[in-house]
C-alpha cells in the first residue's frame, strides 16, 4: 500500500455551501467569480451567493427540500453555477445530464434518479420536455434558466422571475454524508449509473485538489470542460469558487473562440482534456494569439501522450501536468502537483492526493503488488481509498459491492505502476469502456441500443483508433435472415438514439459474435480482426 508525499488536508464536516462560501470576507464579495466568455457578463461573488440563496428559497416555497432530486441539464454559463448551488443549499439532490444526450438519454436519467424538477436552457427546450413528460415532470417544474419568451414564460418557470421573488434560502438540517450529487458514469463496465456523492466527498476532493492543483485567487480559469462532468464540477467549479479565482465560461469547444478567450481575458489556468492539447501543440491557428498569460494547464479525462504535454509546455510556455480520476472518486486522486511539476514524468499522473491510499493488486492473482525501493513496480490494478470515494452507485447494490472492496477500496479498473517516489503511471485498463474526447462510452450501452434495431440478429462494440488518434466505436453486427442492412443504416440508427460523443463510425457484418460458454463477448477475438 501506498499513500500521498503531500500532508493530509483539512476536511470540514460541513456542506459543500459552508465549505465554499462560508468564509467570504467583505473583499472577496466584490471580487468577480464568473464570467461569460461571450458577452463579458460577469457575476461577483456577492451576486453569486445571493442568487444561489434566492433559488433555494424559491425552490423551498414550492415543497423542494431533502428527499427532492432535481436534475440540471444546461451547458457551461454563469446560471449553471447558480442552480446547481442553489439546489444543494434547499436541501436537495441535484443529478448533472450530458448537456449532448438526447430526449431519450435524458427521461433515463431522469427516471432512474427519481427527479423531480429539470432545469434547462431554451435551445434544449425539445429535448427537456420530451424527456421531462417520460419522467412525469409536469411543465411548472421544468425551468428555463434563460427567457425562452413570453410563449414559452407562460408554460415553464424562469430562473429570473424565482430570483426576483427574493425569497431567504431555507434553514435546513443536512447530513454532509448523504448522498447529494448524482452524476452518471459508466464505471468500470456497463450502461450510465447514478453515483452517489455526499456534500463531504466533493469538499474533501477540493481540499484534495487544493494541495496538489494550486490554483489561487489571482488566477483567471478557462472553463470549457463541462461543468456536469465531474472534473469541471470539481476540479473547476468548485475549486475555482474555494480559491476565490474568476472563471470564464465556455458553452462548448470551438478553437478559435478558446483562443481568444485565453488571450482577451488573460486566462492564466487552463483545464483540458487531451484532443485540445493536440489541437494547441498542432494547430497553426494558435500561433495569431497571445496566450502569455498561460502559467499552467492541466489534461484529465483521458490519457495524454508525454510527448504531446510536452509540446504543448513548449509552445505555450507554461507548465503541462497530468492528473487522474473518475467519477466514482469526485473524481481526483492523482496528479502531478505544480510546485513540484519537474520532479515527476509527464506520461505520469503524478502522485496520490492527500488523505488517500492506494495500493496495485496483480490482475491474475490478486496478490498486492510491493511498492518498489527504487525504479517501477510491476503493474498492477489500481484500488483507491480516502474520503473522496463514493457512497456507492444509486439503486444498484451489486454493482458497488462490485466496485467497493469490503475494506473501503474501489476497484478502479486500470492497471498502473508506481515508482520508489510514488509517481502512478497508468498502463492499461481493465474495463471495456471506449474514452472518445475525453468522453466514456459503454460498449453494453450501444449493444442495447443496436439490439433494438428490428433487422439486428446480434452486435458488440469495442473501441478502434481512427485516423486522427481517437479511439471510437466500432459494431460488429449480425444480420437478421434476409435483412439488407448496411453500414450507413447502422451509424444512422445510432445517431438517432444516441449523443453524437456515442455514435458508431465503423461497422463490420459478420455471421455471428463471438462469445464464451457464460455468454461474454470475446471482444480480444474482434481486436485481432481489426
Amino acid at each position: 500500500m501506498f499513500t500521498s508525499p503531500l500532508p493530509d488536508a483539512d476536511i470540514p464536516e460541513c456542506t459543500l455551501y459552508d465549505y465554499l462560501f462560508g468564509g467570504l470576507s467583505d473583499a472577496d464579495f466584490d471580487r468577480v467569480a464568473i464570467v461569460e466568455g461571450g458577452s463579458g457578463g460577469e457575476l461577483s461573488y456577492r451576486e453569486l451567493v445571493g442568487r444561489i440563496d434566492a433559488l433555494a428559497g424559491w425552490l423551498a416555497s414550492r415543497g423542494a427540500g431533502p428527499g427532492t432530486t432535481a436534475a440540471l441539464f444546461s451547458p457551461n454559463i454563469p446560471a449553471f453555477a447558480v442552480v446547481f448551488h442553489g439546489i444543494l443549499r434547499a436541501g436537495c439532490a441535484v443529478t448533472t445530464v450530458n448537456a449532448l444526450y438526447t430526449a431519450e438519454e435524458t427521461a433515463r436519467q431522469l427516471i432512474d434518479a427519481k427527479a423531480e424538477w429539470l432545469f434547462t436552457i431554451s435551445p434544449f427546450l425539445e429535448r427537456a420536455r420530451a424527456a421531462a413528460e417520460e419522467a412525469g415532470i409536469p411543465a411548472e417544474r421544468l425551468v428555463l434558466l434563460d427567457g425562452g419568451g413570453e410563449a414559452t414564460a407562460a408554460v415553464h418557470p424562469r430562473l429570473a422571475d424565482a430570483l426576483a421573488a427574493g425569497l431567504s434560502a431555507p434553514a435546513v438540517s443536512l447530513d454532509p454524508h448523504a448522498a447529494a450529487v448524482i452524476p452518471y458514469s459508466s464505471g468500470t463496465s456497463g450502461s450510465p449509473k447514478g453515483v452517489m456523492l455526499s456534500q463531504y466527498n466533493l469538499a474533501a476532493n477540493v481540499a484534495q485538489a487544493h494541495a496538489l492543483v494550486g490554483v489561487t485567487r489571482d488566477d483567471v480559469l478557462l472553463a470549457v470542460l463541462p461543468f456536469f462532468h465531474i472534473y469541471g464540477m470539481t476540479v473547476l467549479l468548485n475549486l475555482a469558487l474555494r480559491e476565490r479565482a474568476r472563471l470564464v465560461t465556455m458553452p462548448k469547444f470551438d478553437l478559435s473562440e478558446f483562443l481568444r478567450i485565453v488571450q482577451d481575458y488573460r486566462c492564466t489556468y487552463l483545464f483540458i482534456a487531451p484532443p485540445i492539447a493536440v489541437a494547441l501543440a498542432k494547430h497553426p491557428m494558435v500561433e495569431q494569439y497571445d496566450l502569455s498569460s498561460v502559467r499552467a494547464a492541466l489534461s484529465g479525462a483521458a490519457p495524454l501522450d508525454g510527448e504531446l504535454g510536452h509540446a504543448v509546455a513548449r509552445r505555450l510556455g507554461c507548465i503541462m501536468l497530468q492528473g487522474y480520476g473518475m467519477t466514482e472518486l469526485s473524481p481526483m486522486s492523482h496528479a502531478i502537483p505544480l510546485d513540484a511539476a519537474d520532479r515527476f514524468p509527464l506520461d505520469s499522473v503524478g502522485v496520490t492526493a492527500p488523505n488517500t491510499e492506494c495500493k496495485l493488486l496483480d490482475p491474475l492473482t490478486d496478490e498486492e503488488v510491493p511498492v518498489p525501493e527504487e525504479g517501477q513496480s510491476a503493474p498492477g490494478q489500481l484500488l483507491v481509498r480516502g474520503p473522496q470515494v463514493m457512497l456507492g452507485y444509486l439503486n444498484r447494490p451489486d454493482a458497488t459491492a462490485a466496485t467497493i472492496d469490503p475494506d473501503g477500496f474501489l476497484r478502479t479498473g486500470d492497471i498502473a505502476t508506481v515508482s520508489a517516489d510514488g509517481a502512478v503511471t497508468i498502463v492499461d485498463r481493465l474495463k471495456e469502456l471506449i474514452k472518445y474526447k475525453g468522453y466514456q462510452i459503454a460498449p453494453a450501452e450501444l449493444e442495447a441500443l443496436l439490439l433494438t434495431h428490428p433487422q439486428v440478429a446480434d452486435a458488440a462494440v469495442i473501441g478502434v483508433q481512427a485516423d486522427d488518434g481517437e479511439e471510437v466505436p466500432k459494431a460488429f453486427v449480425v444480420r437478421q435472415p434476409g435483412a439488407q442492412l448496411g453500414d450507413e443504416d447502422i451509424m444512422g440508427f445510432v445517431a438517432e438514439h444516441a449523443a453524437p460523443f456515442k455514435r458508431v463510425r465503423f461497422v463490420e457484418f459478420v455471421d455471428a459474435i463471438p462469445k464464451s460458454s457464460s455468454g461474454k463477448i470475446l471482444r480480444r477475438e474482434l481486436r485481432s480482426r481489426t
